[in-house]
């Protein structure tokens, strides 16, 4: 009734994100925080949108997921500005580290999703890597939270590519072994 679309949702989940990477890269880091959080919970609203309203199509999926990772980007990017604004260089290859590793836990997924097999195995999910940052901001030990994040992407990237071995080539496979 209001107009609103789950794309503009979309939109409006991205430019939340663009708004908490400034607020984190200027250091207010609580507040950056706060914005992510409530950012965040738009991805939340444009898929139930889309299935209450019907609107529900194989582009709307793509483009929510692409700027699924633009968000985490862009978030990401705050925080290493902020990090190499202060001269940080730990901090700031723990950010790189976890940006990495995020997209390749994403793109394991997509990859084994074109292979035919749903892959929702792993513990540093997109949800749980937000909620995760989220709290490094807004209750301190950042530093803390960057290593578990950097590593538990790389683990969680490494799990998914042997459940998908698993299911397309090792013993539990359906392929034909010669």
């Amino acid at each position: 009734r209001m107009g609103v679309t789950p794309n503009m949702l979309t939109v409006a989940q991205l430019a939340g994100g663009i708004v908490a990477a400034l607020v984190i890269a200027s250091g207010e880091l609580v507040w950056g925080g706060i914005a992510l959080l409530l950012a965040a919970a738009l991805d939340g609203f444009d898929g139930t949108l889309a299935r209450a309203t019907g609107r529900v199509t194989r582009f709307g999926g793509v483009f929510d997921s692409t700027v699924d990772k633009m968000f985490e980007g862009v978030v990401l990017g705050g925080l290493l500005y902020y990090f190499l604004d202060r001269g940080d260089d730990l901090e700031s290859m723990l950010v790189f580290a976890t940006a990495v590793g995020s997209l390749c836990v994403s793109y394991v997924r997509a990859r084994a999703q074109a292979e035919g097999i749903e892959l929702f195995d792993g513990i540093f999910t997109r949800g749980v890597r937000i909620i995760v940052l989220a709290a490094g901001l807004v209750l301190g030990g950042l530093t803390v939270v960057l290593w578990v994040l950097a590593v538990g992407t790389a683990v969680t990237t490494l799990h998914r590519l042997y459940v998908t071995w698993r299911r397309l080539e090792g013993p539990d496979s359906e392929s034909i072994k010669t």
